[in-house]
């Protein structure tokens, strides 16, 4: 690995809570590849996020994640998203926003976004672009394939050990170890593929949905979508 740039981005917001104008630090003399896509793991919604059960009733945390997922489908524009789940629900909904589906039955969040990343490759894409469907202030995601060919680029969550987005060319052999401190894995992986690392700190998509602190969002940033207290 040549080295680990970290970039901080100080985005601007509408009145919406969604990034306006944000053009992204990548531009640095490399275009956009044609054949870059974005990978979203989606989870239930029927059964989403369990942590917030103490704060939130089982149809307020489907509606939640159900309104991340459809921002995110909505910052990927104008590459393909692809929804990487396991769920028939899911599924039918991924359809209805546009997005194609890998389908991956028991395979865990690693197993999933490893297989897709493989299969897209297999299928011609260069890089991918993983980003988590509880981002709830995504925007810019095409941005975040332009990239030198070796090179990943990684958004670290709000906390600073989660990776909230990844974006790495197909064909590296990187192996994805989501879960606690998965940034630090993800920066040793991306040294043993020979890659030079991109840490992009962004508030917008640092901001996650797990736990019931995470409900209380800086005015700046906006509201959440979906059914919140």
């Amino acid at each position: 690995m040549t080295g680990v740039t970290v970039h901080q981005e100080g985005p601007t917001t509408g009145d919406r809570g969604v990034t306006a104008g944000w053009a992204g630090p990548y531009t640095h003399g490399v275009t956009r590849p044609d054949t870059a896509a974005v990978l979203i793991p989606v989870k239930s919604f029927a059964r989403a996020k369990v942590r917030l059960a103490g704060v939130l009733d089982d149809a307020q945390r489907s509606s939640l994640a159900r309104g991340m997922a459809e921002r995110v489908v909505a910052a990927a524009d104008p590459l393909p998203v692809w929804c990487v789940c396991d769920d028939e629900d899911v599924r039918d909904w991924a359809v209805t926003v546009g997005a194609q589906v890998e389908w991956t039955p028991g395979l865990g969040l690693n197993g999933a976004v490893q297989t897709a990343t493989a299969r897209r490759g297999a299928a011609g894409v260069a890089r991918v672009v993983v980003a988590h469907g509880d981002l709830p202030f995504a925007a810019g995601l095409a941005e975040l394939a332009v990239a030198e060919e070796h090179e990943a680029l990684l958004v670290p969550d709000r906390r600073g050990g989660g990776s909230n987005v990844v974006s790495v060319p197909t064909g590296a052999g990187f192996r994805f170890a989501y879960g606690e401190g998965s940034l630090a894995r993800h920066l040793t992986e991306a040294a043993r593929c020979g890659l030079s690392v991109r840490v992009v700190r962004a508030e917008h998509l640092g901001w996650d949905v797990d736990e019931p602190d995470d409900l209380d969002v800086p005015d700046h940033l906006g509201r959440l979508p979906g059914a919140t207290p």
